[in-house]
């Protein structure tokens, strides 16, 4: 890399040479092409509906042992398929298959897993218009469709 131009013309050369160098950048270059979006299942919204398939367990990585609860879930808006952990003791006997949920994302760092859940980016927060809290902690009973 050379000096950077001085002088009265130089403007239009610093300009150009900061727009060559923020495309090497990967987090402007994935911002100016909205990667995230486009590759979200959830089309860059915070919340979605979904019809559970079924209910499954994953292992937790190192150095926890323990079987996280999760569903396979697919999206009513778009069809795709994505798992979603189910947070909360016993929460998973709550949720049936075909049952509608909601769910949101977990919100790890950079929109990545968090924690000891392997590949798992979302979790349910409603199941049949209820709570999953209000449903654990015994104030809502479950609604039937």
């Amino acid at each position: 890399m050379g000096k950077k131009p001085n002088g009265l013309g130089a403007a239009k050369k610093l300009i150009a040479r900061r727009h060559t160098g923020n495309w090497m950048k990967s987090t402007y270059k994935s911002r100016m092409l909205s990667l995230k979006a486009k590759s979200d299942p959830l089309g860059g919204s915070s919340q979605a509906k979904a019809i559970v398939l079924e209910k499954s367990q994953v292992e937790a990585k190192q150095p926890n042992s323990a079987m996280r609860k999760i569903v396979k879930v697919q999206l009513t808006k778009n069809g795709k398929k994505i798992s979603a952990f189910v947070p909360g003791y016993n929460a998973i006997k709550l949720v049936d298959e075909h049952d509608e949920v909601i769910i949101e994302c977990i919100g790890g760092k950079k929109g990545r897993a968090k924690g000891d859940l392997p590949s798992i980016r979302w979790q349910v927060i409603k199941v049949n218009d209820q709570s999953l809290d209000a449903l654990l902690k015994g104030k809502k009973e479950k609604g039937r469709r």
